[in-house]
């Protein structure tokens, strides 16, 4: 087949950043194979993977990891719903969007392949025009999808992106009061460190300690709402409902000191700075939304619960706990009776009456 070399050019141009995509193939007839992928790679596509033996074909996906899956149905022994059935039930190829190729003309059969998790359906003999677009425009649907997926990933753990991927996303919803268990996390020493320590060496360290305090956020599936300075804003039980929310709340404070004490006395030990974790943790009622202009907007809580975890978090000492009594109240069983004290009533800014309080240490 002979093409024409500026028209190739400008076929290859419209796929943008999907040029460099891997394009893999399961189909039993090899001159079908053949003939899809001298149509792809007219139309600029370069990697392609192939196999037409169909019982190869997840052991040919999982080592490749293509972007794409052409992907016949009527084939001996392992049919394409088989495939289709094997990658929606394995992890790491259940995302992989696959476009079915079939001769088969009965609905059921369609119906059955959209049902796995096919993302689109063509008829063979295939339009090399409309494939290479179909192949264009599902790659930019899963350029979307990951987009998404790491967009979540700044604010919820990667098992609840996961769930919220599948689900739909909370974040575009209207504003909802709900109860909420709110963590404000904050660095003590920290403007001495801007003070002492040169630029590029503290961003390191600041970014050591968010990682920190993050992945232990993450481990008990706690939502990001905030980092900003030294400070971090943990949320559980949103935007999913966590029966155990306040368990999950105690369970990363604690594993937050128990993780940065050993970098707290590396960097006293190295730079002649106290430095530790201040941590204050509330549970009530919040207002959940969308706040901000056009231009930018947030997902986040607000309200007095928030505000008074902010004010307990300002009060904490380095590896030091403050968490109100209704928190207190619901993670007592959890919490080593040595290690608990209580504060008495505490006046804190913002409120108008004082606050039971306990601290808790490590």
């Amino acid at each position: 087949m002979k093409t024409n070399p500026e028209r190739r050019e400008d076929k290859r141009m419209t796929l943008g950043d999907h040029e460099n995509a891997l394009v893999a193939m399961v189909d039993d007839d090899p001159l079908v194979i053949e003939l899809t992928q001298a149509f792809l790679e007219d139309a600029g596509y370069k990697r392609f993977v192939s196999t037409s033996d169909s019982t190869a074909a997840i052991a040919m996906l999982l080592r490749e990891r293509p972007d794409v899956v052409l992907l016949d149905i009527n084939m001996p022994q392992v049919t394409g719903l088989d495939v289709l059935a094997s990658m929606r039930s394995d992890p790491v190829l259940r995302d992989l969007p696959a476009i079915v190729l079939t001769s088969a003309d009965d609905a059921e059969t369609k119906l059955r392949a959209l049902d796995l998790g096919a993302s689109d359906f063509l008829r063979k003999p295939v339009d090399p025009s409309e494939l290479a677009l179909r192949v264009r425009n599902t790659l930019a649907a899963k350029a979307h999808h990951e987009a998404l997926h790491k967009a979540f990933v700044r604010y919820v753990s990667p098992r609840l992106v996961e769930r919220i991927m599948d689900e739909g996303t909370p974040f575009g919803s209207r504003a909802q009061r709900s109860e909420v268990v709110v963590l404000f996390a904050d660095l003590r020493g920290f403007t001495r460190m801007t003070e002492s320590i040169a630029v590029v060496q503290l961003m390191d360290m600041l970014n050591l300690y968010f990682r920190v305090l993050t992945d232990a956020a993450y481990q008990h599936e706690g939502t990001i709402f905030n980092m900003a300075g030294d400070s971090l804003l943990v949320g559980f039980n949103v935007p999913f409902s966590q029966p155990d929310a306040a368990a999950r709340a105690w369970r990363a404070a604690a594993e937050m000191q128990a993780r940065f004490g050993p970098i707290a006395a590396e960097w006293r030990a190295r730079h002649g700075i106290a430095t530790g974790v201040g941590i204050g943790i509330n549970r009530g009622e919040v207002v959940i939304g969308n706040v901000g202009s056009p231009h930018y907007m947030n997902y986040t809580v607000i309200g007095n619960t928030v505000n008074i975890a902010a004010r307990l978090m300002q009060r904490a000492e380095g590896g030091e706990v403050l968490v109100s009594s209704e928190f207190y109240d619901t993670i007592r069983e959890f919490v080593p009776a040595g290690g608990v004290k209580s504060r008495g009533h505490m006046a804190l800014r913002g409120t108008s009456e004082p606050l039971e309080v306990y601290t808790i240490r490590l």
